[in-house]
């Protein structure tokens, strides 16, 4: 779903001073962030760093959602370890690593240490956690406010939201094999869709072509990834987190330039131009407040710049960070990639669009003049369907994604983390022995569920069993016998 829990806040309820207030010190920020950028004032590493964070369920023996994340975080006891939008969801956070030498053997020590933790601290409350992009036996009854983690944010952002639709119910209308079509009343099917989110920080020199990277790179990406077929005992797409969560926080926001609605969980409405400044004016000018939570900070602080940011949740969300003195820096959070298998296959899928990211984003020729945003966006919103089926344009012509990972992608994302100095038997492991064979075989987290389906019957419970002991044996998921 995507860090919603962020910065805490003191209250759920607000009143018109609340909101002036904010707006007033929401564009005081801005401007000093702008400030920022005319002085070129981020943090400027030659060797950008990495981080991840896992959105992971917490099951019962009978492999339903088990609504107990907060016995589970006070048995595990881990600052790595936070709670989500709902009592079945909780999130891993790794530390981050600059990218060169042993990173993604550091990254995937820090997860697997972690999530055996996570295992540990489960079965000692007779619960098991799993990685998965929609759990097939959650239903819309289990969905609830009843069910929401305990959280002054949480609550607002449900009120906010229901109070920006005027109280009219969401709408979720999802066509694939089957059709999903029906209304609720609170923002709670977000937690339907769990995610990893991989952070790249970067110099300010390089984030336009990386951000616009990472926008082009979403398609392949998501249909590589794809792990979350079916909702609510419905055969959707490939990828049905994407219409889930765009559709859980649907409200009037404005046009873009094609004239759609753009919403609050959005792939966006261009390629950045100049600088990421424009994406923090973008915030400010066009997204009502939803959380107007004033805190006594120095604007230097940018508080209620990164709070309005928090609550926009962009395919690649720009992300304002500061390190130990204080100094500013940026990074892009890349959200398109579901949850799971394991812990091999999502630090796989992290290495898969860090290398895309700098050989998209540092090639000599920028990408974005060759592909238009608008063909750009069709592409992830046809991969997130279609997954490895898609049919995609590039910058040289219309084709396969499967194709065009195997072809191009997957060893031009190898040689940029090459370049960058990865180990290259870290590389040969993930790139030739996990993404590799998994695009070849086309044997997706979604893949291995429908043919679990197809063999077995939507016997969702039974699907749920057998992939949390997949799952725990550590295999890569394109290893799996139905």
């Amino acid at each position: 779903m995507g860090a919603l829990l962020g910065q805490e806040i003191q209250q759920d309820h607000f009143d018109d001073a609340a909101f002036e207030n904010f707006a007033t010190r929401l564009r005081d920020e801005t401007k000093l962030l702008k400030r920022w950028f005319d002085q070129g004032a981020f943090d400027d590493r030659e060797i950008p760093q990495g981080g991840l964070e896992v959105e992971a369920w917490l099951v019962d023996r009978d492999h339903l959602p088990a609504p107990k994340n907060g016995a589970f975080l006070d048995a595990l006891s881990d600052p790595l370890v936070v709670p989500e939008l709902s009592q079945f969801n909780f999130e891993i956070n790794t530390h981050p690593y600059a990218l060169s030498g042993d990173f993604l053997s550091k990254n995937a020590d820090g997860l697997k240490d972690t999530w055996e933790k996570c295992r540990w601290a489960a079965e000692s409350l007779e619960l098991a956690p799993m990685t998965i992009g929609c759990l097939p036996t959650v239903r819309d009854d289990m969905l609830r406010l009843e069910t929401m983690s305990t959280s002054n944010r949480y609550r607002a952002l449900n009120n906010q939201l229901m109070r920006l639709r005027g109280g009219a119910p969401l709408h979720i209308d999802i066509q694939g094999a089957d059709t999903l079509d029906f209304r609720t009343s609170s923002l709670m099917i977000e937690a339907a869709c769990t995610s990893i989110q991989v952070h790249l920080q970067v110099n300010q020199a390089d984030a336009k072509r990386l951000y616009n990277a990472s926008m082009i790179a979403s398609a392949p990406l998501v249909a590589a990834t794809a792990n979350a077929p079916f909702l609510y005992g419905k055969s959707l797409w490939a990828e049905t987190r994407i219409p889930t969560f765009e559709q859980a926080v649907t409200v009037h926001g404005f046009r873009d330039a094609a004239g759609r609605q753009v919403g609050r969980v959005t792939y966006g409405t261009g390629y950045v131009r100049q600088s990421l400044l424009e994406l923090f004016l973008e915030n400010l000018r066009d997204f009502p407040i939803l959380l107007p939570s004033v805190v006594d900070r120095p604007p230097e602080e940018m508080a209620h710049l990164k709070l309005q940011n928090g609550t926009l949740w962009r395919w690649n969300r720009p992300i304002l960070g500061f390190d130990h003195q204080g100094t500013p820096h940026l990074r892009i959070e890349q959200r398109v990639m579901a949850a799971g298998p394991t812990p091999t296959d999502m630090i796989a899928n992290m290495a898969l669009y860090l290398g895309l990211a700098l050989a998209l984003g540092l090639q000599d020729d920028p990408p974005e003049d060759d592909l238009p945003f608008e063909q750009s966006r069709a592409n992830f919103y046809a991969a997130a369907k279609d997954g490895l089926d898609a049919d995609v344009h590039w910058m040289h012509g219309k084709g396969n994604v499967q194709s065009l990972l195997l072809n191009e992608l997957l060893p031009a994302a190898k040689e940029a983390l090459a370049r960058r100095g990865l180990e290259r038997a870290d590389l040969d492991y993930y790139f030739d022995e996990i993404l590799h064979r998994r695009v070849l075989t086309g044997r997706t987290g979604t893949h291995w569920q429908r043919a679990f389906v197809d063999v077995h019957g939507s016997d969702f419970q039974a699907l749920t069993a057998r992939y949390r002991e997949l799952q725990d044996s550590g295999a890569p998921v394109h290893e799996w016998e139905v």
